[in-house]
Formats: structure tokens, C-alpha cells, sequence
């Protein structure tokens, strides 16, 4: 994973013609996480689901950052890496938002739908999966690439999590679950917000 793959762009040229497969991919997980955060922003409000309201942010956010992914594809390095920095950005502010509304809900009390949370859970698992797997192939690229990897594999693991924590709500009564995995997702969001920044910081300083 490198830093210092395509580390020939001197000239701040796009280092080679962007795959039209990847762009294609791109486009896919951009429509299937908007969608995704349509469904989860509604039932995220009728389940009272703090890590569904994480999640279905965090779709909007990856819907946003594909984008931003395919407007990049084929500029410079130094460009791409520059957007890999917008999107960690925006991938902290995630984590920060997600404990804080964690901490809200705490506060509140307020015990979520556990069957709604499997339910859209799944549904998002699905989505994610799908997605990861097409992507597969790119997660050793360069920053920009890696950062729309490790979103996606985060989105993942969130929503395996989203489910654990649905169970969790059933077998107790309790919002201790939901808020958990809020926290977990929350964690991830803002490791791999550092992991890209790290990544990206290398790019421009090697080129």
C-alpha cells in the first residue's frame, strides 16, 4: 500500500488513465449508499436507533465520498491525496457526532426497536457486502482508493455490529447495546480517519 505507488508524478500529471472499471464500481456504491441512506434515516427515527442513525450518516457521507472518488479519478496524485483529507475529515466529524449523539441518548434513556434494527441491519449488511466485494481488488491502491476501502469495510463491520446490537436490545431491555455499538462504530470511523491522513500526508510530501 504505498505512498509511493504511482511516485513518478512529478509533474502533478495523473500518474495513468483511470480504470473505467473502477469508475464504474464507484458509481454502483455511490447510488446503493444513497439509497441505503434514505431507508436508514427513516427507520432510524421510527426504531429510535442511535447506530442505525450512525449508520445511515455514515451512508451519506460514503455517498458523498465516492463521489468525490470519481471526480478525482484521473488528476494528479497530490489531488487525490488532498480529497483523501476531505474525506478523513469527514470521517472524524462522523466518529465525534456519533458519541456525542451516544451520549445524548444515554442521558435520555430512550430503549430502541430492537426487530426495525435487525431488520434495516441486514438489509445494510447486505449493501455493504456487496459493495466491499466489488472493491476488493482496489484496497491496495493509492490513498484515495484506500480511503473508499476502509469506508466500506467499516460500513461492514458496523452493521454486523448493528445486528449484534439489535439482539442485545431484545435480550435486555435495555439502550446499553445500541449505544455500544454506536461507540464501536464511532471508534472506527475515527481510526480509519487517521489511517487515510497518515496515508495521504506520505503522497504529498513524496510528490
Amino acid at each position: 500500500m504505498g505512498a509511493n505507488c504511482c511516485n513518478h508524478d512529478h509533474n502533478h500529471e495523473p500518474s495513468h488513465s483511470p480504470d473505467p472499471k473502477y469508475r464504474r464500481i464507484l458509481w454502483i456504491a455511490l447510488i446503493i449508499n444513497a439509497l441505503m441512506f434514505l431507508i436508514e434515516i427513516i427507520f432510524s427515527q421510527r426504531a429510535n436507533s442511535v447506530s442505525l442513525l450512525a449508520d445511515s450518516i455514515d451512508f451519506l457521507g460514503d455517498a458523498a465520498n465516492y463521489g468525490i472518488s470519481i471526480w478525482v479519478l484521473a488528476m494528479s496524485v497530490q489531488t487525490r491525496a488532498k480529497a483523501s483529507l476531505l474525506k478523513a475529515a469527514s470521517m472524524g466529524l462522523f466518529g465525534v457526532g456519533v458519541l456525542a449523539h451516544a451520549i445524548w441518548n444515554a442521558i435520555t434513556g430512550v430503549v430502541p426497536d430492537a426487530q426495525a434494527m435487525t431488520l434495516i441491519g441486514l438489509l445494510a449488511l447486505a449493501a455493504n457486502v456487496s459493495v466491499a466485494f466489488l472493491l476488493y481488488a482496489y484496497r491496495n491502491g493509492d490513498s484515495n482508493m484506500r480511503s473508499v476501502w476502509l469506508c466500506t469495510r467499516n460500513d461492514a463491520l458496523g452493521n454486523i455490529a448493528v445486528v449484534f446490537a439489535a439482539i442485545g436490545v431484545f435480550g435486555t431491555g435495555t439502550n446499553w447495546p445500541d449505544l455500544i455499538v454506536a461507540a464501536i462504530m464511532a471508534t472506527l470511523a475515527l481510526t480509519a480517519s487517521y489511517q487515510v491522513v497518515k496515508h495521504a500526508r506520505a503522497e504529498l510530501h513524496t510528490h
